[in-house]
């Protein structure tokens, strides 16, 4: 198959899953062409035969006081469905990408192709629910194609939320086993000796509640010495800043900012925290569970469905701190329930969360709407 794939190109779970997707369609034999204006940042440079990238550029003109990248990105993918003859595109995010297939097939002379869009979450609990986008995002949502999400929970809340009556089919996430595994790691970056390393990984948005992860992180740290390592950046880290201040703990935080390779800094946790208000899928989780990491997080959202409460991590209720630095102080007290937690979560993540299940989902998925 033949398949257009667009998505966000900068750091996040959707730009993520969407590369990681492509890559391994294209070791199935797949041609994957990705468009977007520029190159996703887990997508390497290195030539592969099966992978191809159409960057998207966008006219400036003094009329149009905002550039406009959906009319390109739209024009873009008509031109490369037409050259290369695509049997799919495989849109992330309901839009503009969704929208901009849905136009870009009208424009298109090849009119059998099909339209595929993937729900990641904050397209459509938070973008998509914005009353100035509702309309366009239910359209763009009901004339795909079809439709994917990436929870059940997540499944149901668009219906829910713009009423429809469309099929969209829940594929999970997916981790590479490979890469996300428990390695060795050299600890003495983040902490001393015998101190534990509790570490949160996100776009630090309201949603993901770090306020809560600094005071979980402040019961912790008074039963058990440890460092909190903060992987990420975005608007409330300020917020957190101050709040690590305030509490004295300025000299037991680790700033790391955006990082490319998740992978190796996972392994050298001693525990995750993860106390989102939601999470449509929690991909930080699963590649935490991947490498052998407990993980404390909300039981809420697609959390629940990938965590089995005291099995595979820790879920909690929302904004109750206290339970959850105390779920995290015995795990980080007791070495063999930390090894017997990460075991499992691993397991779970290899044996339900494996890139050889989820593609080949997808890939049917394809064929049935071909």
């Amino acid at each position: 198959m033949r398949i257009g794939v667009t998505c966000h190109p900068t750091l996040g779970g959707s730009g993520t899953v969407a590369t990681d997707l492509g890559v391994h369609l294209a070791r199935r034999g797949h041609q994957v062409h990705f468009i977007s204006y520029d190159l996703p940042y887990r997508l390497t440079t290195e030539y592969d035969e099966n992978i191809f990238f159409h960057g998207v550029g966008v006219t400036t003109y003094p009329l149009f006081k905002f550039p406009p990248y959906s009319l390109a990105l739209a024009a873009r993918m008509a031109e490369v469905a037409e050259r290369q003859d695509l049997d799919v595109f495989h849109v992330h995010y309901a839009i503009p990408h969704a929208t901009c297939a849905i136009l870009a097939k009208l424009v298109t002379e090849n009119t059998s192709i099909k339209v595929i869009t993937t729900l990641h979450g904050t397209d459509i609990t938070y973008v998509g629910n914005d009353p100035s986008f509702f309309r366009i995002t239910k359209f763009s949502i009901e004339r795909s194609d079809a439709v994917t999400a990436v929870s059940r929970w997540l499944t149901r809340r668009t219906r829910e939320e713009f009423q429809t009556e469309c099929q969209i089919h829940t594929i999970y996430n997916f981790v590479d086993p490979d890469l996300f595994k428990r390695r060795t790691c050299d600890k003495s970056r983040f902490s001393r000796t015998g101190e534990k390393i509790v570490m949160h990984v996100s776009n630090f948005r309201p949603v993901k509640r770090v306020r809560d992860v600094v005071a979980v992180f402040d019961h912790i740290n008074r039963q058990v010495p440890s460092r909190l390592v903060l992987v990420g950046d975005g608007p409330e880290l300020s917020t957190a800043n101050l709040m690590i201040d305030e509490a004295g703990l300025a000299d037991r935080v680790e700033y790391l900012g955006t990082q490319d390779r998740v992978e190796d800094i996972l392994p050298c946790a001693d525990l995750v925290l993860l106390p989102s208000e939601y999470e449509s899928f929690g991909l930080a989780a699963l590649e935490a569970m991947a490498c052998e990491v407990p993980v404390v997080a909300s039981n809420s959202g697609g959390l629940t469905e990938l965590i089995e409460d005291q099995v595979t991590g820790f879920l909690v209720d929302v904004g109750d701190v206290q339970t959850m630095a105390r779920r995290g102080i015995d795990v980080l007290r007791d070495a063999e329930a930390a090894r017997r937690i990460g075991a499992q979560a691993r397991a779970r993540a290899v044996q339900r969360f494996n890139p050889e299940l989820i593609v080949g989902e997808y890939e049917r998925l394809y064929s049935s709407i071909i």
